[in-house]
């Protein structure tokens, strides 16, 4: 797989699909996009078209519009979204069964180089993948919402995922612009919402407590903690 010029598919068009989908022709890549629901789709190639626009007039797209839409496909079928593509990113609801369902078929589906990754935020990967015969090419891609923005994904492959994966996948990312870091060992949260979390809860336990009151808490975070990580 080039990490530099490779079909992408896209599953689920929805908001972070719709991201994804930026993200990957943004960088050159030819993207297919796909979703069970096609009045989903249409409307959600058409919210992208909108959101080209506005990253055209923030200085954020370093090209018309019109060429990073060019490279976006709609694709009528999951075969054919999937048919020669090198990397997946699967976007729809966080439900387990329907997850399992989906990577079942993108398994027999997808040709067996192809990597096959989850934007999931709650469901480890050996847990969709552990039955799949080709289990070992699968992982978890969590991005920050949204991706086309915020470039932080994090990779966290099941015990059984290769490593030429997981590096595949970094290559891939980190020549689109983002910043993928790997959960070594799977987690619940991952990285980023775990180091949220803590901070969310000393937050309540300040307020609960009676240290602070709320608007103090957040002129904390946001006129202090936040400024000054945002240079660090």
């Amino acid at each position: 797989m080039d990490p530099n010029q490779t079909k992408i598919a896209i599953v689920g068009a929805g908001l972070i699909g719709r991201a994804w989908a930026i993200v990957f022709a943004r960088a050159g890549h030819a993207v297919a996009m796909y979703d069970v629901d096609a009045d989903a789709l249409r409307k959600g190639l058409a919210v992208l078209e909108g959101a080209l626009a506005d990253l055209r007039a923030a200085g954020l797209l370093d090209e018309e519009p019109a060429a990073t839409r060019a490279r976006i496909a709609p694709a009528a079928t999951l075969a054919e979204a999937v048919s020669g593509a090198g990397y997946v990113q699967e976007n729809i609801a966080e439900k387990l069964p329907a997850k399992q369902a989906l990577f079942a078929e993108m398994d027999r589906l997808a040709g067996p180089d192809t990597i096959l990754a989850s934007s999931t935020s709650t469901i480890p990967t050996s847990q969709w993948s552990e039955k799949l015969a080709g289990r070992a090419r699968c992982l978890v891609a969590h991005p920050i919402n949204p991706p086309h923005l915020v470039p932080l994904v994090e990779l966290s492959p099941a015990p059984w995922t290769s490593p030429d994966v997981v590096a595949r996948t970094q290559a891939l990312l980190e020549a689109a612009g983002q910043v993928p870091i790997v959960v070594r060992t799977e987690i619940q949260g991952f990285i980023l919402n775990r180091l949220q979390g803590a901070l969310l809860a000393e937050a309540f336990r300040l307020y609960a407590d009676g240290y602070a009151s709320t608007e103090d808490i957040d002129k904390t975070v946001r006129d202090g903690l936040g400024l000054r990580w945002s240079f660090m």
